[in-house]
Formats: C-alpha cells, structure tokens, sequence
C-alpha cells in the first residue's frame, strides 16, 4: 500500500483555530447521552424558537413555490423593509441600494472583507473579540492585529488604539456593539472619535451591530448615523431569533455597492428564497411585540445572573448592556480558565465557555456566561457553580 504524499489542506487552513468551546459542547453532549443532563451556559443562541409569524411567512413561501432564486443582493420587498426598520427605529433614512442581504451575519462579513482586504493588509481586532473575525482575515491572506481591551475601556476600542497600532499595512478595523463576549456597548462619543480616526487613517471601519435590539441599559446607536462610509453588519438570528434561517444584511458605503453585488454573485449567489419571504414578517408590529417581550425575559435573567456571580467571586467590573453575555474575571477562582471549565463540566455538569476562544489577552482568567436558559436552569447552574468553588 503505498502512501499519498496529497497535501491534505492549505497552508491558511491550517492557520485557521478551532473553537475550544466546541470540545467542550461534545463533551457535554456525550455526558447527556450518559444520562448526565448539562446545563448550558456556553450556547450564545436564544433558546427561544422562531417567532410563529416568521414560520409562518416561511410555510407560506414554501406553498406558493417561492422558492427561486432571488437578486445576490437580496429581494427587493426585503431590502425596502430594512431600510424602513432604520427609519422607525433608529429615525435614519437609508437608501435600500446600499443594504445587501447575506447568508447571515458570516457572510456579511465575508463580503465586507472581500472588497475591502488583500493579501499581505492587516485589519485590526479586539481582544476580547469574536474569534471568526480573524480567522476569516487569515483565510483571506491578510493578517489581523489584536488590540488589547478592558474595562477602562468598556472592552470597546477607541481612537487612540487606532493611534497606537495602525500601521502601513492596516486598512481596517472591526468593532461590535453590543459585544461578544462582554455585552458593552460603545459610547456614542467614543464611536465618532473612532469613525473618524479610521478615517483620517485611510481606512474603513467596519461595525458588527448582530446584538442590536437586545439592549438592557441605555441607548443604542447606529454607527450609520454618523457616517456614510462605515460598513454595518446585522442579522436576524439573534433579535429576531431566526439563528438555523441563516440571514443577515449588511449596510455598505454606496461607492462598494457594485462590487459586494459581483462578489456575492460568485461566493454566494443569494441567500435563501425561503429565509427571506419569512424575513419579510420580521418587523410587522405583532412580531415586534413577540420579540421586546423576549427583551424583557433577557433582562430579568442578566438582572438575576449577575449580582449571583459577583457574590461567588468573580469579578464583572463593567455592567453588560446588552447581547447575552456576561465575562467574568475568574482571577480569584483559578488561573487557567480553560482547565477550570472542563472539570466544571465534568465535576457539576454546567458548561461555560473559557476566555481562550475570544483572544489572548487575559483570557486564562475569564469565563463567559451565556443567559441563554431560562432563570430557573440559571438557579441550578449557579448552585452548582458555587458547590465546586467551595
């Protein structure tokens, strides 16, 4: 038998990190195969189903065969729907010639740093920060710079991180707010200095806005209000609770319009027909109702998990305002999150997700809790927790 010398993938590929997480979840699903239930507070997906109108709009489509393609750019009806969501929402006029509907919030940026990357440029990233991001720059042959954040900062990034590491080789930088993994927002005034710091550096700043809507403190700002050039990224799988419809959108500068609508041609060709007639019930008042009740619920479970934790020892220095999570600086509890949380699981049955999957910076002492389970499964979860720490 003679042996392949095939390489078995590329040189990015390899490049590309895996989710540490999801070793834990598959040894969270063995254990429940086990007979061991879990108690998840790793999962960041709402547990709550589809709202009934979106399944609805969907069934609908399917019978009246509505089932071909559409536009790379999305369907039309869709696209004006949007825009008009921003207007009632947020009182901004967008012009629905700049909105793009993508195979969910992943493709919108799959499409962004298409137009916006080549090989050899640097984009710059949080650390703490959603660990696709720069997985997905790597696969594109760029490189990615990671910025250390923290609560004096309310884990956001600011003008004078772009000060400090732009560099030749920069054209953009990525934010997300509400973020994942902390749920801080950034500041309105910190957003303005930002765009324009961007800016006046000759780059594009792109702004993933996926946690809009589930906002518990203050008010929440579109980066599309002050400016025109930013690229916005949304989606309907964490609001609108449509995550496995796999759909998103994103706002783009006019200018780039054409060239996501040539690239999503070819990456994509559309999103799905069926997600997107569902789509079109997403904003209609009873679904909107269904959805700011859901808010609510969020807030009583953040309300009730936070204070929890802090008693426990860990340390939550800055207030989440929004998405579904808490990071929480374990410091006190262990040194190696990622060892702390896998004999959690094993010992107590409750999986949290450890700071490792978000960056490097401080990530051996933090953990994130997702409240993604009703308040009585985080009572259980939180018991347990405080039984193994002691």
């Amino acid at each position: 038998m003679t042996r392949s010398n095939k390489r078995l993938h590329g040189g990015r590929a390899a490049d590309v990190r895996p989710f540490y997480v999801m070793d834990l979840l598959a040894r969270a699903r063995q254990m429940e195969l086990e007979g061991r239930p879990v108690l998840h507070l790793e999962v960041g997906e709402p547990d709550f189903p589809t709202p009934q109108p979106i399944i609805d709009a969907g069934i609908t489509a399917l019978r009246r065969q509505q089932t071909h393609y559409t536009p790379a750019t999305g369907l039309p009806e869709l696209r004006q729907a949007i825009a008009e969501h921003y207007l009632h929402r947020y009182d901004l006029a967008i012009d629905a010639h700049r909105i793009i509907v993508t195979p969910g919030a992943s493709g919108a940026l799959q499409l962004a740093l298409s137009v916006l990357v080549d090989t050899g440029d640097n984009v710059l990233l949080t650390d703490p920060g959603y660990p696709c991001n720069r997985n997905m720059i790597r696969l594109l042959g760029a490189d990615s710079t990671m910025v250390p954040v923290n609560a004096e900062t309310q884990y956001q990034m600011h003008a004078s991180h772009i000060a400090r590491y732009w560099n030749e080789q920069s054209v953009a930088a990525m934010i997300a707010s509400p973020s994942n993994p902390t749920g801080t927002m950034i500041e309105q005034q910190v957003l303005i200095q930002l765009i324009e710091a961007v800016a006046d550096a000759g780059g594009h700043l792109i702004v993933d806005e996926i946690y809009h809507g589930l906002v518990y403190t203050g008010d929440q700002h579109t980066a599309l209000a002050y400016s025109n050039d930013v690229f916005v990224i949304n989606s309907f799988s964490k609001y609108f609770g449509m995550t496995g419809w796999r759909l998103g959108w994103m706002v783009v500068p006019d200018d780039y319009v054409d060239a996501v609508d040539r690239v999503a041609q070819n990456l994509f060709l559309a999103a799905s027909t069926i997600a997107q007639h569902a789509a079109l019930s997403a904003f209609e008042p009873g679904t909107m109702d269904i959805l700011e009740r859901r808010v609510s619920m969020f807030r009583e479970r953040r309300d009730y998990l936070l204070p929890v934790i802090r008693e426990m020892g860990f340390n939550v220095p800055v207030e989440p305002a929004g998405a579904f999570y808490i990071y929480a600086d374990c410091s006190a509890i262990t040194q190696d999150s990622f060892a702390w949380t896998r004999s959690l699981l094993e010992d107590e049955a409750v999986a949290l997700t450890p700071g490792i999957d978000f960056g490097e910076y401080e990530a051996a002492t933090h953990v994130r809790f997702a409240y993604t389970r009703p308040v009585d499964q985080l009572e259980r979860a939180c018991f347990r927790i405080a039984r193994y720490i002691k």
